[in-house]
């Protein structure tokens, strides 16, 4: 776009932010102080929340990090792959830099990523649906050009409706499914944006917003209700303001379809930035406004308290009268039918869930009792609760738990009922499973830790089992409380809307009338809007509350009845800490990192184990362990440290040493052994060679032959040290001749045979940025750029033809070895001496 059309784009952009801004900001202003009337009306009268089993702990994640690791990022600017190093922190934020060296020196991030309304994809298939989508006009065809050429097949794209896509890619599976849960963890906490700590603000502000849609015929649930306050309002404004642009400035793009997608998408990332920082900073002066005027309402309410509720509870009876009938008539008919049916869409998938996270809990509670059985020492005990502390947050072993989720199907209401999409259900509920796997690991911390006081190694096994079994109980009972919670205000997620679309034509008009009666000093605290939405909520709210109840009374789902209490509460559980222990501290097992500033920050404990490729070293940064690293390993990740560090494992039944399988080299001679295997072959007293060559198998190469001469000394009658004489010696020496023959003859032999030319190929690389470059056309297996991965296609590969050092081509089949005596030695395919060398060992190695 040109300057000065650009100019009078964001002006219009600018000018749309403000008005939106300005209109919502009378609805947050209304419904901040009826918001801190419910707080404090709450305060005084008190309420009855229900009394959980398990602990909650105030912050988890102090000084931990999600994942760190290495990958390919696609950059717009330069239109290539580079390799970044990926670092995901407490607060779920994605930071990009340059190398892990860079992150450990505390340098600059290149760029930072919230993931708020993003949506993590593994495929350029559904990515390619989503774009055409953003562009119906100008849909790709199935002939043409791809949008974006991956080097390998397992890419990783974070798309977002409004903002700058994010292209990555990894080398192997195993890596594109851990990030992917890790993107798409991400996603799930940085959506869940509004803090419930807020009893005031947060209220304020999502009835503020659903005020406004409604006011515009947005009735239902809302998938860009994603983010905190700022991201939110952004998406409200391009949610009508993006249309408006795409049809006024797309038929303008020219040039190829993929370009002007790319074009179009870095139009819509600078129009969503500009309105996000407007957004923000109209926001935050729109909330210190009602914060200033704060304690003057408070004041007011604590004062004249008595006197605001009465005046509501008459206002409250007159509109009842005049909408009950309608109410209660569309209640019947057009409500309680679906009521059941809705409610058993919710609970399969979601008690699925909260299954398979008692499941996991389990698993891994016995994991830590059986490590116990094996090592009593407390810092093993210690070592194994450091690492089941995080569970909850850790993406990959949680992601069974999330995927159960993904189930829920609300097809049929999505247009009943305008319920736009069942992603907004799924993450809540991913979020409760994820709140109630920490609070039960929490608390079996801190049972284990309230019984290990005065008890030896012998007794930690009983605790431990002692201290599963009562958390598993609480966790029965908790998660059949947060459930049943979840389902009734689901449904009222789903139904009010619906209620509210149906009787606003009929019922908002003679609700002004009503305003006549409220006192002007306490019309900032009772407003006819709320009062009838209450109405329509309370109607429906018995309905609901009897369906989930008939649920919990037939212990479908494994649902507890509200009447239902432990007999083994604990009543002085609470009282235990709501801070994470320092296992590794108390307990001397894996040290934690207690330094200050930057250092610490960047030496956190990670959660997310590394990625380890069985039988290839990575040829980028990838999943490079940072600092004080020490994770919670996957199933599918092969042997626990425990039994990395341990020897091998004896039978007790047999006493048979059981033989370890075999796993990746770990030094730089294992890996040389695997390249080129090594044949030992030892030559006993009187077994000697015939005809002084070994038989190889076909195809075998002999490489070189290293001959090793051991010297016994041989006792005489009568066992006393004496020195060698003459004839042993002169053996030794021409033992020694016939090594040095053996070597000349191996470098004659490997001088006639001339390899395949063929067999070396040059192939493509990834430099260390990531860049697609091509080697040299002498490039083999021996000698490679190793800075990178290799190159799926090789083009243009320039191919040297052999230049043979004699006329004759021998026959490797045929050549045979010829030890001479006296220093001599020849190649010869017929002559045949045996080579006398006792008491030596020769090693053969065979490159297959």
């Amino acid at each position: 776009l040109g300057s000065s059309y650009s100019s009078v784009l964001f002006d219009a952009v600018r000018a749309r932010t403000n008005a939106v801004m300005a209109e919502f900001g009378r609805f947050y202003e209304q419904q901040y102080a009826v918001a801190l009337f419910n707080s404090v009306r709450y305060e005084i009268e008190g309420g009855g929340n229900t009394q959980t089993q398990l602990l909650h702990r105030k912050d988890p994640l102090k000084n931990k990090s999600i994942f760190s690791g290495g990958l390919f990022q696609y950059l717009e600017e330069s239109k290539k792959w580079r390799s970044r190093f990926l670092y995901v922190g407490d607060s779920y934020n994605i930071s990009l830099y340059e190398s892990k060296a860079a992150h450990d020196r505390g340098l600059h991030s290149k760029g930072v990523i919230n993931c708020a309304g993003y949506r993590a994809l593994t495929s350029m298939e559904e990515y390619l649906g989503l774009l055409n989508n953003s562009l119906s006009d100008t849909k790709a065809k199935a002939a043409s050009a791809p949008f974006l050429k991956c080097p390998m097949q397992f890419p990783l794209i974070l798309w977002h409706p409004y903002a700058r896509h994010h292209y990555f890619c990894v080398m192997t599976e195993k890596e594109q499914k851990k990030w992917h849960a890790v993107f798409q963890d991400c996603v799930r906490h940085s959506n869940n944006g509004l803090s419930e700590e807020c009893k005031v603000a947060t209220p304020a502000f999502t009835d503020a917003l659903r005020l406004y849609r409604q006011a515009k015929g947005h009735y239902g649930t809302w998938d860009l209700m994603c983010g905190n306050q700022a991201q939110i309002l952004a998406n409200l404004v391009m949610e009508t303001l993006h249309p408006e642009l795409k049809n006024l400035i797309v038929p303008r793009l020219k040039g190829k379809l993929q370009q002007r997608q790319r074009d179009w998408m870095l139009i819509s990332d600078a129009v969503y930035r500009q309105v996000l920082s407007q957004t923000k900073t109209q926001h935050e002066a729109l909330a210190q406004v009602c914060e200033v005027e704060r304690p003057r309402l408070d004041s007011t309410l604590r004062t004249d308290m008595d006197q605001i509720i009465t005046s509501k509870e008459h206002v409250s009876g007159k509109i009842r009268a005049l909408v009950l009938p309608r109410v209660e008539h569309l209640v019947r008919s057009k409500v309680q039918p679906y009521i059941h049916s809705i409610l058993e869409a919710l609970m399969e998938p979601t008690s699925r869930g909260f299954s398979e996270v008692r499941d996991i809990l389990f698993r891994e509670l016995v994991e830590v009792r059986k490590n116990t059985v094996n090592d009593r020492s407390s810092e093993k005990l210690g070592e194994h609760m450091d690492k089941i502390s995080m569970l909850a947050f850790h993406p990959v072993k949680m992601q069974s738990c999330y995927e159960k989720m993904e189930a829920l199907n609300l097809e049929g209401l999505q247009q009943r009922c305008d319920v736009s999409s069942p992603s907004v259900f799924i993450q809540r509920t991913q979020i409760l499973m994820r709140q109630q796997m920490d609070n039960a690991v929490h608390t079996f911390e801190q049972l284990v830790h309230q019984s290990l006081d005065g008890h030896s190694g012998e007794d930690f096994c009983k605790i431990i089992q002692r201290c599963q079994d009562r958390v598993l109980k609480k966790y029965d009972y908790d998660s059949s409380t947060v459930r049943k919670k979840f389902f009734r205000e689901a449904l009222l997620q789903i139904i009010i809307p619906y209620m509210l679309k149906q009787l606003s034509p009929f019922c908002s008009p003679d609700l002004p009338k009503f305003k006549e009666l409220i006192f002007e000093d306490f019309s900032r605290f009772i407003l006819v809007e709320n009062i009838f939405e209450e109405l329509v909520l309370q109607s429906v709210s018995k309905d609901i509350l009897m369906a989930v109840k008939e649920a919990a009374v037939q212990r479908r789902h494994n649902l507890y009845r509200d009447s239902m209490v432990l007999t083994n509460s604990d009543p002085n559980l609470h009282l235990l800490g709501e801070d994470t222990i320092d296992w590794a501290g108390q307990f001397g097992g894996v040290k934690g990192d207690r330094q200050g500033g930057e250092v610490a920050n960047r030496k956190r404990k990670q959660i997310v184990s590394m990625i380890h490729l069985d039988g290839m070293p990575l040829p980028y940064e990838s999943c490079q362990e940072v600092p004080g690293v020490d994770g919670i390993p996957e199933e599918s990740e092969g042997q626990t440290e425990q039994d990395l560090e341990t020897e091998k494992p004896v039978n007790p039944i047999q006493h048979i040493p059981i033989e370890k399988e075999p796993g990746s080299p770990d030094s730089l001679n294992e890996i040389r052994d695997l390249i080129n295997p090594v044949l030992e072959v030892v030559e006993k007293d009187g077994s000697q060679l015939t005809n002084g060559m070994l038989l190889l198998e076909e195809g075998d190469e002999v490489k070189h032959i290293t001959t090793v001469t051991e010297i016994v000394p041989r006792e005489s009658p009568n066992k006393v040290d004496e020195e060698l004489d003459t004839a042993q010696i002169e053996q030794f020496l021409e033992e020694e001749q016939c090594v040095s023959a053996i070597e000349s003859a191996i470098q004659q032999i490997e001088i006639a045979i001339q390899e395949d030319p063929n067999e070396n190929l040059s192939e493509g690389a990834i430099d260390s940025d990531g860049e697609f470059t091509q080697t040299s056309t002498n490039s083999s297996p021996l000698h490679h750029d190793d800075s990178g991965f290799q190159s799926p296609a090789n083009e243009n590969v320039e191919e040297v033809e052999p230049q043979p050092i004699t006329d004759e081509v021998v026959d490797t089949e045929q050549v045979m070895l010829t030890l001479v005596e006296g220093g001599k030695s020849s190649i010869d395919l017929d002559a045949k001496a045996p080579c006398d060398a006792s008491e030596k060992k020769s090693e053969v190695e065979i490159e297959s």
